[in-house]
C-alpha cells in the first residue's frame, strides 16, 4: 500500500477507482479526483501548500509534485499525464496536457489546456504555455503548434492507456 501521511491536520483525499503504487508517497493537503494513478516512486507532497488533481490524471514513475510554502499551490486539471521523473512545482496545469519525461515546471507557470511540454523541457518561473502548442528546450519555448492528429496520438492516447495500465494492478 502507498505511503499516505497526514500533515498539519490535512489527510490526502483519493477519489474513486484510483490506483497507487506500493511505494508512491502522498502527503498532506491533497485532493485527487477519480480514475487517477500514481506510479512507482512518485511523490505528491502537499505539506507546505495544497495540491488539487482532477480526474483521469496519471503521475508516472519518479515524478515529484510540490509547492512553495504559503506562496504557490499545484492545480492539475483532468486527463493530464505527468511523465516519468517530471518535477511539477507550484504551478497550474489545465485539462488534456502531456508533461513529458524529465521535464521541470516551476512556480507560477500556467500550462493551458490541450498542450504538450516536451521531455526534458524546463519551464522557468512564470512561463505561460499556450493551448494547442508544444514547448521544448531549456529554457522551454514554443516550438510548434499542436495538430489534432498529434493531440489524439499522444495526449489522449497516453491518458487512456494509463487508465488501462493501472487496471492491471487493481
Amino acid at each position: 500500500m502507498a505511503l499516505i501521511k497526514k500533515c498539519r491536520g490535512f489527510e490526502p483525499y483519493i477519489g474513486e477507482d484510483c490506483w497507487l503504487a506500493e511505494n508512491a508517497t502522498l502527503v498532506g493537503d491533497l485532493k485527487m479526483g477519480d480514475q487517477c494513478s500514481v506510479w512507482f516512486n512518485a511523490v505528491i507532497r502537499a505539506d507546505v501548500n495544497s495540491i488539487r488533481i482532477g480526474n483521469k490524471v496519471n503521475v508516472q514513475d519518479g515524478a515529484v509534485l510540490h509547492c512553495t510554502y504559503e506562496k504557490t499551490q499545484v492545480v492539475i486539471g483532468n486527463n493530464v499525464s505527468i511523465g516519468h521523473n517530471a518535477l511539477i512545482h507550484g504551478c497550474t496545469i489545465e485539462d488534456n496536457v502531456l508533461i513529458g519525461m524529465g521535464s521541470i515546471v516551476m512556480d507560477n507557470c500556467h500550462v493551458e489546456s490541450n498542450a504538450i511540454v516536451a521531455a526534458g523541457a524546463v519551464l522557468l518561473e512564470g512561463t505561460k504555455v499556450e493551448s494547442w502548442s508544444i514547448y521544448a528546450g531549456v529554457p522551454a519555448k514554443k516550438v510548434k503548434t499542436l495538430s489534432k492528429e498529434l493531440f489524439k496520438g499522444e495526449v489522449e492516447r497516453i491518458s487512456k492507456n494509463y487508465i488501462k495500465y493501472s487496471s492491471w494492478f487493481k
